[in-house]
């Protein structure tokens, strides 16, 4: 993986491209090179995984009769068919990186080469003879592609902090943007960059800026159609298809790893890549993150059903794996607040976000790439919101039921600009709207695809942000077989009486895969990532807010009220803030995140 960056009909001084490249450093930690013509500069910082001396780049081609160049982070699953294609198409490869066969696949189709794609990728194309700039980005929204239009000209990055870096783009904060924030964060918008002027390269979305005019368009998006299958095709299909995204996502010319949480989705990941690396005699290294006093502290919940440890340990039998823990104390976590938020540019999934950022660093010392399970719930109706018929018919983002709470918490200053409440609603109905859903669908399986489309296009972006951010960190690629879009794209169309086969939580999932895993694994109650449980967290954080609230230059109050947050601190949740972990010591990480953003990042409010 990679970080990319431009600046298009802007001045580009070498002092400039040095300040970018240096943001980028931590994405690409083993190599970086920038390309300049008369008004594109384009910046590459590089992570070697596939053919490290034949994929440097910016990476140029001469194609007929047009020169092309291409920055790209990501990584295809399908290169070796694409190139047998090209080839019969008259090209040749002077190495065997992805990198040269999606610069060659441009080259031939131009814009079409995204829908020939299976891979994650946000990658740019310069074209010389015609003064023009290819973006895009793949269709999950695995890599990153953010832009701003800036004085007639255009800067892009894979991070916000990259953009920010070029002369006189402020870090700006508007009334929409700390509504983003404080309604709807650490989710935010499709496209919504929350800083001022800055915007996102949606999901499945390409662009061509030329002549200082940028045009974007769609090319992917989830598309119902009826399904035909039996149950039991739909069962072979589903088995063929993840197996099959697992072992193209096992390429590599650097060893790999997995994430093992002792649940099913990392479970089946680990399970796919021990068997397949067991045919080559090799052994699979797996990784776990536990916390300090877990056991003693643990406590179930209707989100939190049981503790991970002792499922890790049936699957690393089972496995055969080496295997490596990561154990976090309360103050590691709180340690690495500032880092994190610096990570994603944005407040985030506060303690989800500090342990995985801690846990990512640890992985990064044994390897560069790493599978995990992201995304199955979203895709096969793992979450309790789509299972409980009471949350599921409410009117808004079942992961977020509190809209009155963070509205109330919103200064006067942002609410005589808008209306928080109708802000919030408004997204989540265009979103509904904008399901694709075939005329007679029935009222459930209409709801159950609307539900599919909200967590695809919202919460799957928010983990997909936190796990691309906090690995990238430390130069740790994490793959994520499940949001292949072949999967997607299939199990959109499929019944929700499949997908919740014997009344289980992605029941049609645990059935396809059921010779993977022990019984007792294969049938565990889902439990999300794992959060610490000791008191000591909640103190500390508390301790921190505290203080905070006797600060009168803390910017946090300029965007939220000092004697509601004081009131926060002595309430409890119905429901969790964000998700299923975000409760009121998450929270309260969550608003000292933003804190420390505003002032790291040096934001000046427009309201």
């Amino acid at each position: 993986m990679c970080a990319i960056a431009g600046i298009l009909s802007l001045e580009a001084r070498r002092e400039t491209l040095d300040k970018m490249l240096e943001t980028m450093a931590r994405r690409g930690p083993d190599d970086r090179g920038y390309w300049q013509t008369d008004g594109c500069s384009l910046l590459h910082s590089r992570l070697a995984i596939i053919d490290p001396e034949g994929g440097r780049q910016p990476m140029a081609l001469n194609f007929g009769g047009e020169s092309y160049v291409l920055i790209y982070n990501g990584e295809l699953y399908n290169t070796q068919e694409l190139r047998r294609e090209l080839e019969q198409a008259g090209h040749s490869f002077a190495g065997h990186s992805d990198t040269e066969v999606l610069l060659h696949a441009y080259a031939q189709w131009g814009e079409d080469c995204v829908n020939r794609c299976n891979g994650i990728f946000a990658f740019a194309v310069w074209e010389e003879g015609r003064k023009r700039l290819f973006l895009a980005r793949d269709r999950i929204g695995v890599k990153p592609l953010f832009y701003m239009r800036h004085q007639g000209g255009l800067l892009f990055a894979s991070e916000m902090k990259t953009i920010l870096q070029y002369p006189n783009v402020a870090a700006q904060l508007d009334e929409q943007g700390a509504a983003e924030i404080i309604l709807l964060g650490p989710g935010r918008t499709p496209g919504c960059g929350v800083f001022h002027g800055m915007q996102e390269l949606e999901p499945g979305c390409c662009a061509y800026f030329e002549e200082k005019k940028l045009r974007v368009r769609r090319y992917w998006s989830l598309k119902d159609r009826e399904h035909r299958e039996s149950f039991e095709e739909t069962v072979d299909r589903v088995r063929y298809l993840v197996q099959d995204a697992i072992c193209r996502q096992m390429v590599s010319d650097v060893p790999i790893g997995t994430f093992l949480s002792g649940g099913l989705d990392s479970s089946l990941i680990s399970a796919v890549c021990a068997r397949e690396m067991a045919k080559k005699g090799q052994q699979l290294q797996t990784f776990s993150v536990d916390y300090v006093d877990q056991e003693k502290y643990f406590y179930p919940g209707k989100f939190q059903p049981n503790s991970d440890t002792h499922y890790i340990q049936l699957m690393r039998s089972a496995l055969n794996s080496d295997h490596h823990w990561t154990v976090l104390s309360p103050e590691d976590l709180v340690g690495v607040l500032e880092e994190a938020t610096v990570a994603r540019d944005l407040p985030g999934m506060a303690d989800v976000d500090f342990s995985l950022l801690a846990f990512c660093r640890e992985i990064r010392q044994f390897g560069k790439v790493a599978l995990s399970g992201e995304c199955a719930d979203e895709i096969f109706g793992g979450y309790p919101w789509y299972r409980d018929p009471q949350v599921r018919a409410i009117d808004g983002f079942p992961w977020a039921q509190n809209a009155q709470q963070r509205a109330g918490l919103l200064c006067g200053a942002v609410t005589d600009r808008i209306s928080p409440l109708d802000y919030i609603q408004d997204r989540y109905r265009d979103t509904c709207a904008q399901s694709d859903i075939l005329p007679g669908t029935s009222p459930q399986e209409r709801r159950m695809k609307e539900m599919m489309n909200l967590n695809f296009r919202w919460f799957m972006q928010t983990l997909l942000d936190r796990k691309d951010r906090m690995s990238m960190y430390s130069g740790l690629e994490v793959r994520v077989p499940f949001c292949d879009y072949r999967i997607a794209q299939y199990l959109y169309a499929v019944p929700w009486e499949f997908k919740d086969h014997q009344g289980k939580e992605k029941g049609l999932l645990r059935t396809a895969m059921a010779d993977f895993l022990p019984p007792e694994v294969l049938w565990r109650k889902k439990s999300p990532y794992p959060k610490t449980f000791d008191p000591r967290y909640e103190t500390l954080v508390t301790e921190r807010l505290e203080v905070l609230l006797e600060d009168p230059a803390a910017p946090l109050f300029q965007l939220v009220g000092r004697d509601t947050v004081r009131e926060l601190l002595h309430q409890d949740f119905q429901w969790p803030w964000y998700g299923q972990l975000m409760r009121l010591p998450q929270t309260i990480a969550y608003l000292l995140q933003i804190d420390f953003w505003l002032r790291h990042y040096d934001v000046q409010f427009l309201f």
